[in-house]
C-alpha cells in the first residue's frame, strides 16, 4: 500500500469524519492532544508554516490564529473542500491545496516550519515524507509533529478495566510488528447512537513504527532531535471527559520536534 491508495482511504473517510469532529465528538483532539500540541509550538508569529496532512483545517486554524501564514495540504480532495469552504467563511489567510507530504509542489526552503498533526503516522513513505519536510524547511525552521504513541499503541492495545470501568493498565503486543496497511475500522466514541448508525465508520491503514525506526529515520533525513513530550491529562480533564482516563495511565500520544541546521531566520 501507498501514499495514493491511503489517500483514497481517507478522502472515503473525510465526510463523516468532518461531520462528527466538527460537532465536537473528537474528545482525545480537543481536549488533550491539540491543546499539549499547542503548547509545545514555539511562537509562529510572522513566520511561513506548511500543515502536512491538514485534514478539515482544525488545527490549521488554530496556529494561524497565532499570526503564522499557514498552507495546508492533504491528499484527500474532500479534507481539503471543507477546509477552503471554512477559510471562505472565515477568512485566516490560510491556503490550501490537495497535494501529497510524499511530493511537495513547493520550492526548496519555502517555510520556517512545518507541523502535522497526527497525519505522518499514516503514510508508509516516512522517510521520503521527512526528506521532503526537510527539503521545504529553510535552515533552522523545525517540524513539529504529533503520532499515536508507537509503545502504548502498537498493533495489539487493550485497556484492562477494574469493576468500575476504570483503566489501570494498558495491555500492548506486536510492538516489533510493522502494521504495514493493516486496516483498523471504528468511529468517535462519544458520537450519538443515532449518529453512528447513520455514519459510516471510518477505514485507517496503520504503519505502526517502533520509536527507534522514528528517531533513525528523523536523524538519517538531517534533523536535529530538539523535543518530545507525552500529553498527560490531569485529574479535573479526567473528570469532566472520562474518555481521557486511558490516556492517564499510559501515554496516547507522541509529540516530536526537531530542527533542519542552520541559523533561523523568520521571515515578516
Amino acid at each position: 500500500m501507498n501514499h495514493v491508495t491511503v489517500g483514497e482511504y481517507w478522502n472515503a473517510n473525510a465526510e463523516a469524519w468532518t461531520k462528527l469532529a466538527r460537532a465536537g465528538h473528537d474528545v482525545l483532539r480537543d481536549q488533550l492532544n491539540t491543546p499539549a500540541f499547542l503548547a509545545l509550538l514555539p511562537p509562529v508569529d510572522g513566520l511561513a508554516g506548511l500543515d502536512l496532512g491538514c485534514g478539515e483545517g482544525h488545527n490549521t486554524r488554530l496556529v494561524a490564529r497565532r499570526g503564522a501564514r499557514l498552507t495546508g495540504i492533504d491528499i484527500a480532495e474532500v479534507f481539503i473542500r471543507h477546509a477552503q469552504a471554512e477559510e471562505a467563511r472565515a477568512p485566516l489567510g490560510i491556503t490550501y491545496r490537495q497535494a501529497s507530504a510524499v511530493e511537495l509542489p513547493f520550492a526548496a526552503e519555502t517555510f520556517d516550519f512545518a507541523i502535522a498533526c497526527m497525519s505522518l503516522m499514516d503514510i508508509p513513505e516516512t522517510e521520503q515524507v521527512l526528506a521532503e519536510a526537510f527539503r521545504v524547511l529553510r535552515p533552522g525552521g523545525f517540524l513539529q509533529f504529533s503520532i499515536l504513541h508507537p509503545c502504548f499503541n502498537p498493533p495489539h492495545r487493550r485497556s484492562l478495566r477494574d469493576d468500575d470501568r476504570r483503566t489501570y493498565a494498558i495491555e500492548v503486543g506486536d510492538y516489533f510488528i510493522e502494521a504495514r496497511g493493516r486496516i483498523d475500522e471504528w468511529t468517535f466514541g462519544t458520537a450519538p447512537a443515532a449518529l453512528r448508525e447513520r455514519l459510516p465508520k471510518f477505514k485507517v491503514p496503520r504503519f505502526h513504527r517502533p520509536v527507534s525506526q522514528w528517531l533513525n529515520l528523523l536523524l538519517a533525513a538531517g534533523f536535529i532531535l530538539e523535543r518530545f513530550e507525552e500529553p498527560c491529562p490531569g485529574p479535573a480533564a479526567v473528570e469532566a471527559h472520562p474518555l481521557l482516563q486511558d490516556a492517564a495511565v499510559a501515554a496516547y500520544f507522541l509529540h516530536v520536534r526537531v530542527r533542519r541546521p542552520g541559523r533561523a531566520g523568520g521571515t515578516p
